[in-house]
């Protein structure tokens, strides 16, 4: 599948994700990034704690396959991306998910701030059956 076009540190958000690299993931926010995961619940604020929580996250899974971005509409320094996720649980379950973010982008064309629009519920729902 082809990425959609969109800004670099967005691009590479979706490529750490799929290959389950915390640190490249975590990399492509500023230093005072803020990522709300989901849109609701209290942001995790700057890179480093966003890689603390990202290296934590993937663990539970095996394999994390990651997000997948289908579309990608860029205003500006904002960029919008619909997606999908899919990993497999540690007893076996293949978890399925999907949402939009909403990216906005520093002077230096890193993630300022990231917004995740997703029913936590279905995804934790799937984990717990």
């Amino acid at each position: 599948m082809t990425m959609p076009a969109m800004p670099s540190a967005v691009l590479r958000f979706f490529t750490a994700s799929q290959s389950g690299d915390a640190a490249a993931w975590a990399a492509a926010f500023a230093e005072d990034g803020v990522f709300h995961d989901p849109v609701g619940t209290p942001p995790i604020v700057g890179r480093t704690a966003i890689h603390e929580f990202i290296a934590g996250v993937i663990p539970n899974f095996r394999p994390f396959l990651g997000l997948t971005p289908h579309e990608a509409h860029t205003v500006g320094d904002a960029v919008a991306v619909s997606w999908s996720g899919a990993a497999v649980s540690l007893s076996g379950r293949p978890i399925n998910w999907s949402g939009i973010n909403v990216y906005e982008l520093n002077a230096d064309g890193l993630i300022a701030e990231a917004k995740a629009y997703f029913n936590r519920e279905i995804f934790q729902a799937q984990l717990d059956h």
